[in-house]
């Protein structure tokens, strides 16, 4: 990738955080990310990744806030283990595109964790909870104040994690500039993009 010559003229980074399928798929958000690029912008989306090591937190995490039984125990030590194994390899990757200063590494899992534990608390885990947050926050700390906060319709957990927490993100550095956009069959494209826009 470092031997395919490239642009690198610096353009307005925007950040895609939300709902799992949203965030991610074209169909899910009216191709977001092709529209952005049209825009001229640098899209930044953060990698799939530390949503599965989000998930394999959950059981740890609820062990750890309500105890549970010896089976419950012996899961959180098959999901620790897990996890550890993953950020391994996650460390590799970072290293390995470290060493080209044109790129930047995506940050790591334990750096987003952190960043959501200075806003929320990692028992929210409901959805896409306190990743979601971390997401945000993470972004702003790698110079990227300009996020679209993808959601479903009526996603609760976005709305509260997401959405509800634009507000505290914005106390803790100033310089977020978050626009939540729900992808619903109902809504029109126009409008979406738009709101982006604005």
């Amino acid at each position: 990738f470092a031997a395919i010559p490239c642009d690198w003229t610096p353009k307005v980074k925007v950040g895609i955080v939300g709902e799992i399928y949203v965030k991610y798929a074209s169909l899910g958000n009216n191709n977001l990310e092709a529209f952005l690029a049209e825009q001229d912008c640098e899209v930044v989306v953060p990698g799939l990744l530390d949503f599965v090591l989000y998930c394999a937190e959950g059981p740890k995490v609820k062990y750890r806030l309500y105890g549970g039984s010896a089976k419950e125990w012996a899961v959180t030590k098959v999901y620790n283990g897990f996890s550890r194994l993953v950020q391994y390899l996650q460390k590799l990757m970072i290293e390995a595109i470290s060493a080209y200063p044109q790129f930047a590494p995506p940050s790591s899992y334990a750096d987003t964790l952190e960043s959501a534990r200075e806003l929320i608390s990692d028992g929210c885990d409901m959805g896409e909870g306190w990743l979601l947050t971390g997401e945000m926050a993470q972004l702003l700390k790698e110079d990227c104040p300009n996020i679209v906060c993808t959601q479903p319709f009526g996603c609760l957990p976005n709305h509260i994690c997401g959405k509800g927490m634009i507000r505290k993100i914005r106390q803790h550095d100033p310089r977020a500039n978050i626009v939540p956009i729900d992808y619903d069959p109902s809504a029109t494209q126009v409008n979406q993009e738009n709101r982006i826009k604005l």
